[in-house]
């Protein structure tokens, strides 16, 4: 998955590459890289997407027109796939830096 991918499914809006430039430049920093790696990719693309169907309404908590309900989380937008970046940053440390008494599945 890439941008043109999230472009298409946005419509190819032109606001869609800064917010994924930003998600992206976020992940970077949580891991310290300089290239968002393939198996994190996918974080990239789902938070882009998710964040561009909030813009307009990022104030509001919760939102509900005839029956149809929706809640939003004051959170940041990499939250939800927090256990899969810890998961990703111990897979990246040695095997001697490892905690001892932890199993590990990779």
């Amino acid at each position: 998955m890439s941008l043109d991918y999230v472009k298409q499914l946005t419509g190819d809006n032109p606001q869609v590459e800064v917010i994924y430039n930003h998600i992206a430049e976020r992940l970077l920093h949580r891991i310290k890289d300089t290239e968002v790696p393939l198996e994190l990719e996918y974080i990239v693309d789902e938070a882009t997407i998710r964040r561009f169907n909030r813009i307009g309404s990022e104030g509001m908590k919760s939102e509900s027109v005839e029956g149809h309900s929706v809640t939003y989380l004051d959170e940041d937008e990499l939250a939800p796939y927090e256990s899969a970046i810890v998961a990703y940053l111990e897979a990246q440390e040695p095997d001697d830096k490892r905690k001892p008494g932890v199993v590990y599945f990779l």
